[in-house]
């Protein structure tokens, strides 16, 4: 079984409670998810391997560890993933970028996929899926298995929430992708919305109501 990591870092519990509060702006949202992103991101690349290098200090030669960023793919399921990528960009500056278009059909509840682009050679790759909410579970789901069908080296699932719904569909269907995430709610209201949750992360990223 996957395991659900909860980053329960003071600073990390204290930006995820001024974002779920009804009241905050349209900036100061983004700019916390982009704050809350860089956070997560160390806990996220904690395990990333290192490679020997050989440097040059201003007084001899040595041998210095460095993590290889161009191997790592940040994959965001739009749109509102793309809140989370440049703080974690900033962490990892030299991961490359790949998205996935998925629509949560109203009726059905289910994923509908309408975008991939992803970087070459993904088998040589790790790759972290970002989304801000893990809902029902089924977008995460579906982005994770087509990812799967390019065989990477590994894969990471990171949300600032999640619902206990959607943690159990992710764990079922994948049970080789850990979990990272701010906070797990309560559950699911009749509409698929995370209870108490902080509303559509999208809209609230984008200014769209």
């Amino acid at each position: 079984m996957s395991t659900l990591h909860v980053i329960t870092h003071p600073l990390v519990q204290h930006k995820l409670t001024l974002m779920r509060q009804k009241d905050a702006s349209t900036n100061s949202f983004r700019r916390l998810l982009d704050e809350l992103s860089t956070l997560m991101a160390y806990e996220v690349t904690r395990d990333m391997p290192l490679q020997d290098v050989q440097i040059e200090t201003p007084l001899e030669t040595m041998t210095g560890q460095m993590i290889d960023g161009k191997k790592l793919v940040l994959v965001s399921i739009l749109r509102a993933g793309d809140g989370f990528l440049d703080g974690m960009l900033r962490v990892v500056p030299g991961a490359r970028v790949g998205h996935i278009g998925l629509y949560r059909d109203p009726a059905t509840l289910q994923p509908v996929e309408y975008y991939f682009k992803m970087p070459s050679e993904m088998s040589e790759r790790d790759v972290v899926v970002v989304d801000p909410m893990l809902a029902t579970g089924n977008s995460a789901a579906a982005a994770v298995a087509r990812i799967k069908q390019l065989k990477p080296k590994s894969i990471k699932f990171v949300c600032l929430l999640a619902a206990p719904e959607g943690v159990a569909v992710m764990q079922a269907a994948h049970p080789d992708v850990d979990i990272y995430t701010a906070a797990v709610d309560r559950c699911l209201n009749d509409h698929g919305y995370i209870l108490p949750g902080l509303g559509d992360a999208g809209d609230r990223i984008f200014g769209t109501k």
